[in-house]
């Protein structure tokens, strides 16, 4: 039996959470490996709607073990909020059921306002990029910091000594940086007490994470690694700069929780049957018309975390095939096909047009992915509805011809087809966990 892991395939907001639950049900452990609380996942369960930002979708499930590895940049504070948020919907989490790598980066107060007056501070002037778009909530801050070897870790609570150093050599860049940004200094004490007021709510859920899935692969339990973002969000094959500060593929998987590349045997990308981005940055198929309007009314396409409207538009299989290559996955799961139900003619990005050239990848250079224009095959769409389907016998025909059509323009299978954001509406096709 593969190992699973779960990473979206466009630029974040695929539907991941239902997916990661619905597999989780075959797993015995969920580990989420990269990203912070920025990312965040919806989940609809008997009537009930769980959103959870850091916590992996396997703890709504009794009896799973969810982990959350060293890739993951964690706002003590936020995580804190969540899991008391989820044990007031009835939902038990502890010490048990969720285990914290004692080697993540901590993101702080000081690493959400820089992100802010970064924002603020920029412009499209002077040959700037303007701004990313960023959730302002500190998560490239504190990435940067750890690739400057000077970040603050869970394990650095439990030594309150060490903690008083660390802290000043952070301030030491981190004021130098608020000066030129015209805001005050920051003291070390206040910050300190701060983090020592959550250490204790926060330790007992620390171990070695690596060392736990280590064990867990020895006796051969099924472990689904869960992804944040998407493919065209990955620091390095993403539509750079507008990405995020983490890699959201699935060999990150490995880095982010402490275990060999071997550990996943089974890539699943999770993209939806049209496409959204949140934030800024090049979007070859998006359109301000109606039919965007109609794709981000019916599918309701707000953020998890931050409630922004996602812009929407056609499926892009130039911008899919390129994640499935790049991110190593071996199949997909199509959600939210019940959105495009009664428009009567879809279209599809087979290629882009550059300065009279037909290109079929997106180009890593800004402005080459600003002025892509993208080619459209068109399909017949269908007037039944495919809401709630849980078999591909259930399927308009001419829903059975779109989704062939995009597993043949992407280069991958369709393992899993959802039709509406509950739990059960999933149709099968190819188990992952069989491969």
């Amino acid at each position: 039996m593969a190992n699973v892991a779960v990473i979206g395939a466009q630029w974040g907001d695929e539907g991941k959470g239902k997916i990661v639950d619905w597999l989780s049900e075959r797993a015995e452990v969920v580990v989420r490996f990269q990203g912070g609380h920025n990312a965040g996942h919806t989940l609809v369960i008997d009537g009930g709607t769980y959103k959870l930002s850091l916590l992996p979708s396997g703890v709504v499930r009794p009896g799973k073990l969810s982990l959350i590895g060293n890739g993951v940049v964690i706002d003590p504070w936020a995580l804190l909020e969540e899991i008391d948020r989820l044990r007031a919907q009835g939902v038990a989490v502890g010490p048990d059921s969720l285990r914290i790598a004692e080697n993540a980066p901590l993101i702080l107060p000081l690493h959400g306002e820089l992100d802010r007056a970064r924002e603020r501070a920029r412009s499209g002037g002077d040959g700037g990029i303007g701004k990313i778009g960023t959730t302002g909530r500190g998560i490239g801050p504190a990435y940067e910091d750890k690739v400057a070897r000077r970040a603050i870790r869970v394990c650095d609570l439990a030594d309150p000594g060490r903690l008083e150093n660390k802290l000043a050599e952070l301030l030491l860049h981190h004021n130098a940086l608020r000066r030129g940004y015209g805001e005050e200094e920051i003291a070390a004490g206040p910050l300190q007490e701060q983090l020592l007021t959550v250490a204790s709510k926060l330790l007992p859920y620390a171990e070695p994470v690596w060392l736990r899935l280590a064990e867990l692969r020895r006796r051969g339990a099924r472990i689904l690694f869960e992804g944040a973002q998407g493919a065209m969000l990955d620091v390095d094959h993403g539509t750079y700069p507008f990405v995020t500060s983490s890699n959201t593929l699935a060999a990150a998987a490995a880095l982010g929780s402490g275990t060999g590349p071997d550990a996943v045997g089974y890539a699943l990308g999770i993209t939806k049957a049209y496409t959204t981005r949140v934030g800024e940055g090049p979007f070859p198929t998006e359109l301000n018309d109606e039919i965007g309007r109609r794709l981000g009314e019916r599918g309701r396409e707000f953020g998890t975390v931050t409630g922004r409207p996602r812009r929407c538009g056609w499926f892009d299989a130039v911008l899919v095939r390129q994640a499935i290559k790049v991110g190593g996955i071996h199949g997909m799961a199509l959600t939210k096909l019940d959105v495009l139900d009664g428009i009567e003619q879809l279209k599809v990005c087979t290629a882009y047009r550059h300065f009279g050239q037909t290109l079929h990848h997106l180009p890593a250079g800004m402005a080459a992915q600003a002025g892509v224009q993208p080619i459209y095959e068109e399909l017949e769409g269908w007037t039944g509805s495919t809401r709630g389907a849980r078999s591909f016998a259930d399927l308009p025909a001419a829903a059975v011809k779109y989704v062939k059509r995009l597993e043949e323009l992407v280069e991958a299978p369709v393992a899993l087809l959802s039709t509406s954001p509950d739990r059960d509406d999933t149709i099968l096709l190819r188990d992952p966990f069989a491969d």
